[in-house]
C-alpha cells in the first residue's frame, strides 16, 4: 500500500509541476528534503520563491485535499524552506506558501491553486 501511495503522489506532485509550468512558473526543485521536513515543490514566480505543498485525493470523502494541510505540517514545511532558504543563500528574497489541491480523476480532475495559505 505504501508504494501505491507513493506512486499516486508523484503523479499528484507531476500534475503539479504541469499546472505551475503551464502558469508561469520556474521549478527549481522537488521533494527537498531535510532533517526539518519535506517540500513538494521549490519554484519561482516572477520573484518570489515559492514553496509549494501539493495535495492530491480521489474524492472530498474525507475533505478537501488543502484540509489535510494541518498546522503541525505547515511547521514541518516553514522548517525546512528557512533551512532551503539559508542554504541556496536567499534569506532576504520575497517568499510564499503556497498549496495546489488536485481532487477526482480522469474528466472530473480539479486544480485547485491556492496562493500565500500560510
Amino acid at each position: 500500500m505504501k508504494a501505491n501511495r507513493r506512486t499516486q503522489g508523484t503523479a499528484g506532485e507531476d500534475l503539479a509541476v504541469q499546472y505551475l509550468r503551464k502558469h508561469g512558473f520556474k521549478i527549481l526543485d522537488r521533494n527537498y528534503r531535510s532533517y526539518r521536513g519535506e517540500i513538494d515543490i521549490v519554484a519561482k514566480e516572477k520573484k518570489d520563491y515559492v514553496f509549494v505543498e501539493v495535495k492530491a485525493r480521489r474524492s472530498s470523502f474525507f475533505g478537501s485535499p488543502e484540509e489535510a494541510v494541518t498546522p503541525e505540517k505547515e511547521i514541518h514545511i516553514r522548517s525546512a524552506a528557512e533551512e532551503y532558504c539559508v542554504k541556496h543563500d536567499i534569506e532576504d528574497r520575497p517568499c510564499r506558501f503556497d498549496v495546489v489541491a488536485i481532487e477526482g480523476e480522469g474528466e472530473k480532475l480539479q486544480i485547485r491553486h491556492l496562493r500565500d495559505v500560510f
